[in-house]
């Protein structure tokens, strides 16, 4: 059975324009669901009605340079610490101080740097399939089949050729990217054709990529350990990501959890959505201080 579509809306957000789903009571806890390449808020549609209906105020972005929100030109627009800002902005549009995150791929690194730049103001941190951002080059060096896994981060740098390799046949190299390493009908034709559109919008293959192109930028290491609690959740049949990210990750916590899913690949919540969302309502949804889900 397909889940209700959320209501959007687009909202000033600092300069830049979001576009963002909602779900959930206006005085719930903000939670903030961020998406991660090449996906928008889209991905987290099956997330967004079970978590507003448990009483959070669920709010889900298409992250700057992604769907219908803003794409600010030139790479360094896209630093993380321009990503982390544009989710503190989003907090202030919606009125609120504290904020409970939860964030998949490239939204998991967002959701990381968030909690360790703005500590006071994250609440609790739910993280599926995203290595901490100062864990994973320094796993990468020691674990060279994880360096091969990310190949493809190399070849994102080229200036021009990745947006013409992903344009082509309407951008049969991104659906292909999706099915291939994900479980048969992880996506479907729906979801596909949504995605494309998305992607055919003037500047949107520049911006996505241009995520990853920020990441030769100078950037500080966080300030010391991610002081909210952090529950990972992790497909460990991730093609891109290996598990011992996750536990590296934890490492730089200083309370956190993980719980690993033997037959997901990196698009756990769009394959095992009724565990996801359990795992997520039990941990963002709880008021008294731990990481139980």
């Amino acid at each position: 059975m397909m889940p209700t579509e959320p209501a959007t809306r687009r909202i000033p957000v600092r300069g830049l324009t979001l576009n963002i789903a909602e779900s959930g009571p206006a005085d719930g806890p903000l939670t903030v669901l961020l998406h991660g390449f090449p996906e928008t808020w889209w991905s987290w549609r099956r997330q967004i009605g079970p978590l507003g209906a448990a009483g959070l105020r669920v709010v889900a972005p298409d992250q700057r340079g992604y769907g219908q929100s803003s794409r600010p030109e030139g790479i360094a627009a896209y630093h993380l610490d321009r990503l982390a800002e544009d989710v503190i902005g989003l907090a202030d549009a919606l009125g609120q101080d504290r904020v409970r995150l939860a964030g998949h791929d490239w939204g998991g690194l967002v959701a990381w740097w968030v909690a360790a730049r703005y500590p006071d103001r994250v609440e609790r941190l739910a993280i599926l399939n995203a290595p901490h951002p100062d864990v994973f080059g320094a796993y990468a060096r020691r674990h060279p089949s994880q360096a091969l896994r990310s190949f493809y981060v190399g070849l994102f740098q080229i200036p021009g050729l990745p947006e013409a390799l992903l344009r082509a046949g309407d951008c049969a190299g991104l659906r292909r990217a999706l099915t291939s390493s994900s479980r048969p009908g992880a996506f479907t034709p729906h979801d596909l054709d949504l995605y494309a559109a998305a992607w055919r919008r003037p500047g949107a293959i520049t911006a996505m990529l241009n995520w990853y192109r920020a990441l030769r930028l100078k950037r500080d290491p966080a300030p010391g350990p991610i002081r909210p609690p952090v529950l990972v959740l992790w497909g460990e049949r991730d093609t891109a990501l290996e598990r011992g990210l996750a536990a590296e990750s934890l490492q730089l916590c200083a309370e956190g959890a993980v719980r690993y899913f033997p037959q997901a690949t990196h698009w756990l919540q769009h394959e095992e959505p009724q565990e996801i969302n359990a795992a997520l309502i039990g941990f963002l949804a709880a008021s008294s201080p731990g990481t139980q889900a």
